[in-house]
């Protein structure tokens, strides 16, 4: 019987070696599989599986081929090796998973990996940015006019959020267009409309309300670059794309080392980023099993915002719930956790001018001082907080696995740079002590 299902095996990849094509651009098996050739397909539990594949191991062993079968032997060893050379290389990577809430800075952070440890963004997938940057600008105009009519109405001090009768009828189109499926490439003669409204006293007053208007961070930053971002031969940098805001849906996953893989003392990691929204959050389970790391990615200037997908539900409280759900997940047991409380840029603006117990969370936070010293004070305090969720959502048996809290601004790329090779050290020096050398 093992024979025939060596020859069942051999014959599904007969025409790839019979033609001299190379097994190695085959595609590489994202988990451990153990395949069992037989008369009828199963599925055996992993245990059953290796003790069946050790029994006819030992029957071909036993049993000798004849010269027919030399050529298809080979061939069959020539898989084997090859499954083998993956499954040791695989081994050596290390699966991270970047989870967080919607609007949290993945994506960003995601996007720095690949300018930081890979090869960056070729031209084509700059330009490929081209239309999402666009559309980001659109977007914001469109939130900021119709967010003014809605604060006209409503405010007490409404006037001030009146736009000029010259303005109101730029503000129809272009909330208009805002409000397309597809959107026009920028040309001048728009750029100057959108400009126009921008620069309208009542859009202003409008921006600094963004908190409540689903802003995105990339409003001031597209707004102030208009003219570059509409000229006929645009094409995004970098520091484009790390702005530009598109919502992250599936699943997208990158491999990398932060001391190069060329390097034998480095780490090779592949990690995932998955789409923090509410309906994409089911997806994540499928993941969760053999990770290494989990990178949970908190927003800490998003205190007084509340959530895309459920405007009543305030963000850092989102956060604060989806952290300790993550914690408590049993297959997360020993796995190492690292929190990055990002956008601490916007974070130190906001936290001068928007009191931090304005959220529900932080309503025992009490201001000590002002400027720097204040941002500090605010920022140990959050820091604190998000401490004692971990230890009060972890079991006693568990806390001693590794947990670091990293600042972080996902737009910094030194910054990025200098805390994933911290990580790095951190996993490493696990690695040592798991394996007894330390």
């Amino acid at each position: 019987m093992y024979k025939d299902w060596r020859k069942e095996r051999v014959e599904l990849l007969k025409e790839l070696l019979q033609k001299g094509v190379d097994v190695e651009p085959l595609p590489v098996l994202k988990q451990e599989t153990l395949i069992l050739w037989g008369d009828q397909d199963k599925v055996f539990p992993l245990p059953l599986a290796f003790h069946l594949q050790s029994m006819g191991s030992f029957c071909s062993r036993q049993k000798p081929y004849n010269e027919a079968d030399t050529e298809e032997n080979e061939q069959d060893a020539e898989i084997e090796r090859r499954i083998a050379r993956e499954t040791k290389a695989e081994q050596h990577i290390h699966k991270l998973l970047l989870l967080g809430a919607g609007e949290s800075g993945k994506s960003t952070i995601f996007k720095q990996i690949k300018l930081l440890f890979q090869t960056g963004f070729d031209e084509a997938e700059l330009r490929s940015y081209t239309s999402v940057i666009h559309a980001n600008v659109y977007q914001t105009i469109k939130i900021l006019y119709d967010g003014a009519k809605e604060l006209a109405q409503n405010e007490s001090d409404s006037s001030k959020y009146v736009v000029s009768l010259d303005n109101k009828d730029l503000g129809e189109k272009l909330s208009e267009i805002g409000s397309r499926l597809d959107y026009p490439y920028l040309t001048k003669e728009i750029t100057n409309e959108i400009k126009t409204l921008w620069n309208d006293a009542a859009i202003q007053e409008t921006y600094a309300r963004g908190n409540i208007l689903q802003v995105p961070d990339c409003a001031q930053y597209f707004m102030e670059n208009l003219e570059r971002l509409s000229e006929a031969d645009y094409v995004p940098t970098k520091e484009d794309v790390l702005y530009a805001r598109v919502r992250t849906t599936g699943v997208v996953e990158i491999q990398f080392s932060p001391v190069g893989e060329s390097r034998k003392s480095g780490e090779v990691y592949r990690l995932y980023d998955v789409g923090g929204q509410r309906n994409e959050r089911r997806k994540w389970i499928h993941l969760f099993e053999g990770v290494t790391a989990v990178i949970f990615c908190a927003a800490i200037s998003e205190y007084d915002q509340m959530l895309f997908e459920d405007e009543t539900k305030n963000r850092m409280m989102e956060t604060k719930e989806l952290f300790d759900w993550v914690l408590k997940q049993s297959c997360f047991e020993n796995t190492s956790f690292m929190l990055f409380l990002n956008k601490f840029d916007i974070f130190e603006k906001k936290v001068q001018k928007v009191p931090l117990n304005i959220c529900e969370w932080f309503r025992d936070y009490q201001p000590m001082a002002s400027g720097k010293q204040e941002v500090e004070h605010a920022y140990e305090f959050v820091k604190k907080k998000f401490e004692e969720l971990y230890f009060q959502s972890t079991k006693p048996e568990r806390v001693d696995r590794v947990f670091k809290i990293y600042r972080t601004t996902a737009l910094d790329q030194k910054l990025v740079k200098k805390t994933f090779k911290l990580v790095d050290e951190t996993l490493r020096r696990r690695n040592l002590i798991e394996a007894g050398l330390l």
